[in-house]
């Protein structure tokens, strides 16, 4: 098998519309330990079967194919909920070694027990669901009363050097929109940083209703009622938009993936826990990497399975076009 460094110079990762993919999203696990109306069923869902989750070496050898081969620079780790993955402080170690800018999404419940070890491997960001402020509210939402341990988890993340901390909230029409300033008094008098996501259609149920998603312009109404924003817009590719908050350093970002998509400037790729690559979040076909793997294939060949994908992807996700096919797995199994 050739494991051996890339000796032939790097061709950066490019679709046929010019875009240039340097952001990998890797998905550690499909499980989750909360039950979020707006993401699963109460039940949950029928988990991956163990062995057809990628093991570490897996891993860390397809992110070595990407930092290595095809310009991949920043990795996010994404589930389900990555902090339950087994050993997951050593695999952070190890793609840190790397030299990759890592990050982490989480629901935040195990931050407080591994934010400083995490912090040591090489972790260096953070980003922590948190849809309320209010302990009844987020039992309803998730299904499980939780919500001190989120408190705790941002709190030991801030405390481990993790910067910044930034708190991912879902308005959801009816159930917490009421709370798009008090979140970000949270987040401002703590430190962290605040985004708000237009709610997509990823649920597992297939319940998504566009009248029930509070968008961006909402968003910012009620932000400008309380606070004086001072645009700063977006940085390079990365999915927010943002706005300071006049006379702090503070700011706040809106992620309008539905009324304001920005796929024409997008630089991700997903890698989800069973080895299926994805060049869109809302992509109906895969390329499976895992096969490759396991049947012997070495780097080469990995490497062009991986370009022939993005070569393949579309100008858009399509969400607001009449011809739009949601994707059969759910945000939970593709990995934010």
């Amino acid at each position: 098998m050739n494991t051996a460094p890339h000796t032939e110079p790097r061709r950066p990762l490019v679709d046929r519309f010019g875009r240039v993919h340097t952001d990998l999203r890797v998905s550690l696990t499909d499980r989750c330990n909360l039950r979020c109306t707006y993401c699963m069923p109460a039940e949950g869902l029928d988990w991956l079967a163990r062995d057809s989750v990628l093991g570490d070496d897996e891993v860390v050898r397809l992110v070595r194919i990407a930092v290595e081969r095809l310009g991949v620079r920043s990795v996010r780790l994404t589930g389900g909920e990555p902090l339950l993955r087994r050993g997951v402080v050593g695999l952070v170690g190890r793609l840190a070694a790397l030299g990759v800018e890592l990050s982490l999404t989480t629901n935040g419940i195990g931050l407080a027990r591994t934010a400083a070890q995490l912090r040591e491997a090489g972790l260096r960001r953070v980003n922590v669901s948190l849809d309320t402020l209010r302990p009844e509210r987020f039992a309803a939402l998730t299904r499980r009363d939780r919500i001190d341990d989120v408190f705790a988890g941002l709190a030991a993340a801030k405390a481990a050097g993790l910067d910044p901390v930034k708190i991912n909230a879902v308005p959801v029409r009816g159930v917490n929109e009421d709370e798009i300033v008090p979140l970000v008094e949270f987040a401002v008098g703590h430190g962290y940083r605040m985004r708000f996501i237009e709610s997509m259609p990823l649920d597992a149920q297939g319940a998504w209703e566009r009248d029930a998603m509070v968008t961006a312009d909402e968003i910012l109404a009620r932000l400008g009622e309380r606070f004086d924003l001072v645009p700063v817009g977006r940085h390079g590719n990365a999915p927010a938009e943002e706005w300071r908050i006049a006379g702090t350093q503070a700011v706040v970002g809106v992620i309008a993936s539905v009324t304001r998509p920005f796929c024409g400037g997008c630089d991700r790729v997903r890698l989800t826990a069973d080895g299926q690559l994805r060049n869109c979040l809302f992509a109906t076909e895969e390329s499976d990497l895992r096969a490759l793997l396991r049947g012997g294939a070495d780097d080469d060949r990995i490497e062009e399975a991986w370009r022939t994908s993005i070569a393949g992807k579309g100008p858009g996700h399509a969400v607001n076009s009449a011809g739009f096919v949601r994707p059969e797995r759910p945000m939970s199994a593709i990995g934010g």
